[in-house]
């Protein structure tokens, strides 16, 4: 096909980067510091080999300063589009420009492939060749989506109940019963489910586009794994197009906006777990479809020679997020997250790569850190930080921000080994409680700053945590070198399935204290998909690429293990009714020298905790409003835990308000209470949480009032 000069006028003002809709034709618009030539490719159908129509765009014309721009009036909404480019690299930097190579335009609203979720076919990057009618195609779309049914939630941190999943796997299973397994009108089915359990904000894996056939496309060994996490992007202002029921014509994008509206009009806010450390571009070798093709010396982070990619991500490349270019970049598309697609929130995968300079050092104030923390558009949003990368970096409690909250991994350690028993982790218990104020109480900072979590997608489920000693990933084709080594995991007698009762029985014992002690710490709390009805994934502490049924959510289990769901759903809701564990403000008098302490601590027999070897701890939590900053008295709560594998007693302080009254608790067994001379005395099982309440005195006689 012959290529068409472009000799149309250059547009009088630019529009924002992209392929954008106006009365006559489109305006298309595009970065790039190095190239001398660039071409616009149109096509009518997405498995075109061959473009319908093409442009070369004019130096002199059609470039102003970097950016490239056209208005085309042939263009039109619904069609497809790609570019080509030459030019050189400055300098020792290796060199991507192929005038054979299409390129994706990098704030593509959404993306064509040529088949469904899995097809061997669907995503080539099609490097090298001109013949590539499965390389991904951006789409011409035009917004007119009707929002006027949407509105902004805006949940407090505080208020927050976060639920991780995986789009995709938590409707594909065939006991999901949905009509559109794996799909955004799937999820929606679900939602009762979410209203019920009483989340507040759904966190979902990525889905921005990705390929999961990469492993298909690149490696033998692999050819039946697929990138079933999605954590490499490869559109980022695209929804993931396999995940709709149809995706003709950009309708994926439409399907991810009924869902957000749904979900909004239940009362749950939406989470993008987003990548901006690294892309589905890869490393030295890795193919080409956007980026690279470009300016890759501008989108990513080289060697000192210039040749070769640097690896903080561990995933190949790693994004040049503090270069200006690539900074307008990030935050154009988290604006449009937010503003077009009314998002609420989004959390950073291996955040710390944000902190790193174009040299790969940490930076003490990193410009794309700030810039998100104060950007007028994001200011609402949830903004969390995965605070490490995988190169070193981890910044748990010094991520460089105060806007940001934090995933934070000690919480998750420290709290499994209590419940391992390991000494010395007692009062390591009692500071998680609190709210980790070791890690963030400084700079007016709150317990809110710490997202609190027993475990994630990345490693074990809560079911395989009290099941397995260790990992068993042997599926992921790596030789079980994968995943994370230290678990602080434990199987209780048996490596996996147990028939015994005895052993069942404990093993849904610590998940259930796994949990009460997640519900019960100040912070906001997160639990991962499947969690709450024993969701196993056999073993595996990595399951990246098992798009099966060891991922996905058996809704069977549901059924099975109804008792640890209710009792899910019951921690949440006393979580919501009782606003000292939803503090917005770091306890007073954690030193013992205080003398009107928040919170008091109790060893077993009315003694001192030991702090040292002890298993077992209690705490006053006081309810009366001068303490917890509220507008009226709130029950005061009195709280046991007991890791030690022998029953512990604890003498009852004397209750604030109404008497005390049993709240919940995770043994089997009727609670012990026996009276003495100096008061009473609750024994509480071993491996156990026992919580009980005491209401404000004039609470009952309000209400008596009301009636």
């Amino acid at each position: 096909m012959k290529t068409r000069k472009h000799v149309l006028p250059s547009i009088p003002m630019l529009t924002p980067y992209g392929a954008h809709v106006v009365d006559k034709g489109v305006h298309f618009t595009l970065f790039s510091r190095h190239a001398t030539r660039v071409w616009l490719m149109l096509f009518n159908d997405p498995a075109d080999a061959k473009p319908i129509l093409e442009f070369e765009l004019s130096k002199d014309r059609n470039r102003i300063g970097n950016i490239w721009h056209v208005h085309i009036p042939e263009a039109r909404e619904g069609q497809y589009y790609l570019y080509r480019m030459d030019g050189k690299t400055p300098g020792r930097n290796a060199n991507f420009y192929n005038p054979k190579q299409w390129l994706l335009d990098p704030y593509a609203m959404a993306i064509s492939s040529a088949g469904p979720w899995g097809d061997p076919a669907g995503l080539t990057h099609g490097q090298h060749t001109m013949d590539g009618a499965c390389f991904p195609k951006g789409i011409i779309l035009k917004d007119n989506f009707d929002w006027s049914e949407d509105h902004t939630l805006q949940i407090p941190l505080s208020e927050t109940i976060i639920y991780e999943t995986h789009l995709r796997g938590y409707t594909v299973h065939p006991s999901s019963g949905v009509k559109h397994p794996g799909t955004y009108k799937g999820f929606i089915e679900k939602i009762p489910y979410l209203q019920d359990l009483g989340i507040t904000a759904v966190e979902f894996l990525p889905i921005q586009e990705f390929n999961e056939m990469e492993y298909f496309m690149e490696n033998m060994k692999r050819k039946h794994l697929r990138n079933y996490w999605g954590y490499s992007t490869l559109a980022f202002f695209a929804p993931n197009g396999r995940y709709a029921v149809s995706s003709t014509h950009g309708k994926q994008v439409q399907e991810f906006k009924e869902l957000v509206v749904a979900l909004h009009k239940a009362g749950i806010e939406v989470i993008l777990d987003v990548v901006f450390n690294h892309t589905a571009e890869g490393g030295d070798g890795g193919p080409t479809y956007s980026f690279r093709g470009i300016d890759n010396s501008i989108f990513y982070m080289m060697d000192e020679k210039g040749g070769h990619y640097k690896n903080y991500s561990g995933c190949g490349n790693t994004v040049n997020s503090n270069h200006p270019i690539v900074r307008d970049f990030i935050l154009d598309c988290l604006r449009y997250w937010v503003l077009n697609m009314h998002v609420d929130g989004f959390r950073f995968d291996l955040a710390s790569i944000l902190t790193r300079g174009p040299d790969g050092e940490v930076l003490p104030n990193p410009p794309i850190v700030e810039h998100i923390a104060e950007d007028p558009a994001l200011r609402d949003t949830k903004i969390i930080a995965e605070a490490w990368d995988a190169a070193g970096a981890y910044q748990v409690g010094s991520f460089p921000s105060e806007r940001w909250s934090e995933w934070n991994g000690i919480f998750r350690d420290e709290i499994r080994r209590f419940w391992l028993r390991e000494k010395g982790f007692l009062g390591r218990l009692a500071t998680r409680l609190c709210g980790s104020g070791d890690l963030y109480d400084r700079n007016s900072q709150t317990p809110l700053k710490s997202i609190n979590f027993i475990t994630c997608h990345d490693g074990f489920t809560l079911r395989d945590l009290v099941s397995y000693a260790r990992k068993h990933n042997l599926a992921n084709a790596e030789n079980n070198n994968d995943g994370e080594n230290h678990n602080h995991s434990f199987n209780y007698g048996r490596e996996g399935y147990s028939a015994s009762l005895q052993i069942e029985g404990l093993r849904i014992r610590q998940q259930k204290n796994l949990l009460a002690t997640l519900f019960l710490s100040q912070g906001v709390p997160m639990i991962m998909a499947g969690d709450e009805f024993c969701r196993t994934q056999k073993g595996n502490n990595n399951a990246y690429c098992q798009d099966n049924e060891l991922s996905w959510v058996n809704w069977e289990f549901l059924k099975t293990f109804k008792e640890l769901h209710q009792f899910t759903r019951k921690l949440i809701a006393f979580r919501k009714k009782h606003a000292t564990l939803r503090r917005m403000t770091f306890f007073k008098g954690q030193n013992p020298c205080d003398p009107h302490p928040d919170i008091l601590w109790f060893g077993p027999e009315g003694r001192e905790p030991d702090w040292t070897n002890g298993h077992a701890l209690a705490c006053f939590i006081d309810g009366h409003k001068e303490k917890t900053g509220q507008a009226e008295n709130t029950d005061s709560l009195f709280v046991m835990f007991n890791a030690d594998a022998i029953p512990a007693m604890f003498k009852l302080p004397t209750a604030p308000g109404e008497s005390w009254e049993l709240a919940l608790t995770t043994q089997e067994d009727d609670i012990d209470c026996t009276e003495e001379e100096d008061g009473a005395y609750m024994t509480v099982d071993s491996r156990s949480v026992t919580v009980f309440t005491s209401a404000p005195i004039l609470k009952r006689e309000q209400t008596r009032r009301q009636t």
